[in-house]
């Protein structure tokens, strides 16, 4: 049986005797010390490791989540507010340059306005800026009917092309006074024009006070002998274009000019253009020439006719002395 250890052993252990002081090797002497030769760093190894030995994807991959954050990981700081940013103080503009704004922002709606099934996406989205305020309205929608001539009937196939109300019918008094341009297109419904094809009251012309230039744009000339066999005889729409332009000048009277433009296979000396012309010089007014067909105030010259080698014999006879002309 193991007995319990006396207190006379533990106070000898605590009393313990005092090590004494550790001898120190004597040091080499300078000449012993200088006879032995000096090791290259080279022949021991290195404990940094080298370039070629250092990868520092590892080191990056090794960093913690937080330690990538420029900020200092302050969780218990309230977080910034949001300053709102101020609107933009449009009407402070001068005019000159909102209406700068306007033209850019009614850039790509088209040429001619008319009734179309493509208005919704090309222009009835644009005209949004007209319900901001009554400024913006007078200024843009000002800037818009007076930039953009409206076509009087309308000429796009579809379901608008026999409506009995057309676009101008449709506007208001006041963007009706706004408009500079109309334009009259001829042609489509040749062989039948639809009945909403009638210059009436309901039309609002008398309204539009401000226009001085009528374009009477040409698709084409049912006079041409293409047509013939499918026109309708005695010059039928002929008449019937001649009725349509002078109803519109009669209904305004202020219309100082008329613009005559067509397509490369109409024909200014045709019946139908002709015809169109000297009602417009009776009525004294100028006349003026589109970039489209590009007439002048000379005479039409007229290409001669180009025989093919399919023709037959008898028009390659001249008329005079049945000579045999060859292509």
């Amino acid at each position: 049986m193991r007995g319990r250890k006396t207190g006379t052993g533990r106070a000898s252990r605590a009393a313990g005797a005092v090590p004494g002081p550790t001898p120190v090797a004597p040091l080499a002497s300078s000449t012993t010390s200088s006879a032995l030769p000096t090791p290259l760093s080279s022949a021991y190894p290195s404990t940094y490791a080298s370039e070629a030995e250092y990868d520092i994807n590892e080191e990056i991959n090794d960093l913690p989540l937080g330690a990538l954050t420029l900020e200092s990981a302050t969780p218990h700081l309230p977080k910034p507010r949001r300053t709102k940013q101020k609107p933009f103080r449009f009407l402070d503009l001068p005019s000159e340059l909102r209406l700068k704004v306007y033209e850019d922002h009614f850039a790509n709606v088209g040429h001619v306005l008319d009734l179309d099934i493509d208005n919704h996406k090309r222009i009835h989205q644009k005209l949004a800026i007209l319900r901001t305020c009554r400024t913006i309205y007078i200024e843009a929608s000002y800037l818009f009917y007076s930039t953009h001539p409206v076509r009087i009937f309308p000429a796009v196939p579809g379901r608008f092309f026999k409506t009995k109300k057309p676009l101008l019918a449709r506007m208001k008094p006041g963007q009706r006074a706004c408009i500079n341009s109309l334009e009259l297109r001829l042609g489509p419904g040749w062989s039948k024009p639809p009945r909403g094809w009638e210059v009436n009251p309901a039309l609002g012309l008398s309204q539009c006070v401000n226009v001085t230039k009528l374009t009477v744009f040409v698709e084409c000339d049912p006079g041409n002998d293409i047509f013939k066999g499918f026109r309708q005889p005695g010059g039928f729409y002929e008449a019937f274009s001649k009725k349509l332009l002078m109803g519109v000048l009669e209904e305004m009277p202020w219309v100082q000019r008329v613009e005559f433009d067509a397509w490369p296979s109409v024909k200014k000396s045709g019946a139908l253009v002709s015809g169109l012309i000297d009602l417009v010089t009776l009525r004294s007014l100028r006349i003026s020439w589109g970039p489209e067909r590009g007439w002048t105030d000379a005479e039409e010259v007229e290409p001669p006719p180009v025989v093919h080698n399919y023709a037959p014999l008898d028009s390659l006879l001249t008329a005079t002395n049945n000579i045999l002309v060859l292509a």
